[in-house]
């Protein structure tokens, strides 16, 4: 029999969360972001669901290859853009839209022979020095892709925040400014915001917007979870208990003897570990939710299971269900007690957690 750790993927949850940010976006257009697997929910599932959105951002070719062969009709944005001359080909037979972040992309489509206009977004690095044309070099490279008759005119503006989720903080508004300040007078849809921008950054609305983590239900502000923010998660990570022993005060456990009974106890153990996706750096005292009680890991997390102080709740049975993150038990605070961000967990998931889908 497999393991009973499951990932179930609520697309209720990811749909509603789509029109909770339509309705934040006003008028703006949705790029619903689903690299990285549609953040660990998985792809196709993710744009099965989000079949409502205006477009989809991926971050390489083999994802728009995916979603197409699944059906899917919406425009296609390539965010890390071509990444050698052979890709021209393959975004046209897929009609993929690449992002233009560097001279070599357009010397590549100067080259290109293929006279079907390739649609792209030129994407201005404002100042989070990552990718992107400086601003003293934006307005010749969008006269450039101008110039090219195999680019088509309608060429999008695009850049992407560094710190955005913190309101008010002067290196996004700076951005901000220096975005409009590069392409005045140009003509293009403009696509600035993230999920956070979408959530405190008006004057970043532009005509898209390129949501990520709220999609999934996941916060993007330090100290509130994504409930706080109207949105629902899109995951549930659960396993169940598969033993309870009855360990004296003062015996350690786990490896390396990390903790110890303050007294006589009960310890469950859950079947997940690291080898599942669930990060061995969660800390004793992570909570999990074992029924309706939050009990808190002790020692530390192994390869395939997980120790838990149960004296919170003592009605606990072997093969009790165990939430590990969910509804009630949100993914940005277990990252908060392992020291990362709700992303990378559910990017995280191995090839041995069984995906289930709940239309609710």
């Amino acid at each position: 029999m497999s393991r009973a750790t499951s990932a179930t993927i609520h697309l209720g949850a990811l749909r509603h969360n789509l029109a909770r940010l339509r309705s934040l976006a006003h008028d703006a257009k949705v790029m619903a972001v689903v690299k990285a697997d549609g953040y660990g929910h998985g792809l196709e599932r993710v744009a099965r669901a989000l079949s409502a959105a205006d477009a989809f951002g991926v971050a390489c070719i083999a994802d728009g290859q995916r979603l197409r062969a699944s059906g899917v009709r919406q425009r296609i944005v390539v965010l890390s853009g071509i990444d050698e001359p052979a890709d021209i080909a393959e975004m046209h037979r897929l009609d993929l839209e690449s992002a233009v972040h560097h001279a070599a992309q357009i010397d590549w489509l100067a080259a290109d022979r293929d006279p079907r206009p390739l649609r792209v977004w030129l994407k201005l690095d404002s100042g989070m020095h990552r990718l992107g044309f400086a601003p003293h070099e934006a307005r010749a490279a969008y006269q450039r892709l101008r110039a090219l008759s195999n680019v088509d005119p309608a060429i999008g503006l695009m850049t992407h925040f560094a710190n955005s989720d913190a309101f008010g903080d002067a290196q996004t508004a700076q951005q901000i400014d220096v975005f409009a300040a590069t392409f005045a007078g140009l003509a293009g849809e403009r696509a600035l915001s993230n999920s956070a921008a979408v959530l405190g950054w008006e004057r970043a609305r532009g005509d898209w917007v390129r949501p990520g983590g709220l999609l999934y239900g996941i916060s993007v502000i330090e100290g509130r979870s994504a409930a706080d923010l109207g949105f629902r998660p899109a995951m549930t990570f659960a396993s169940k208990l598969v033993a309870i022993n009855r360990v004296a005060r003062g015996e350690p456990v786990g490896y390396a003897a990390t903790w110890h009974c303050p007294e006589d106890m009960d310890v469950g153990v859950i079947q997940v570990g690291y080898g599942d996706g669930y990060p061995r750096s969660a800390a004793t005292g992570t909570p999990v939710l074992v029924g309706e009680a939050r009990v808190p890991i002790i020692g530390r997390v192994s390869m395939d299971l997980v120790t838990v102080d149960l004296r919170a709740a003592p009605q606990a049975r072997i093969g009790e269900r165990v939430v590990l993150w969910g509804e009630g038990l949100p993914v940005e605070e277990i990252a908060a007690h392992a020291g990362t961000i709700g992303y990378e967990l559910t990017c995280g998931m191995t090839r041995r957690v069984r995906f289930l889908e709940d239309e609710g």
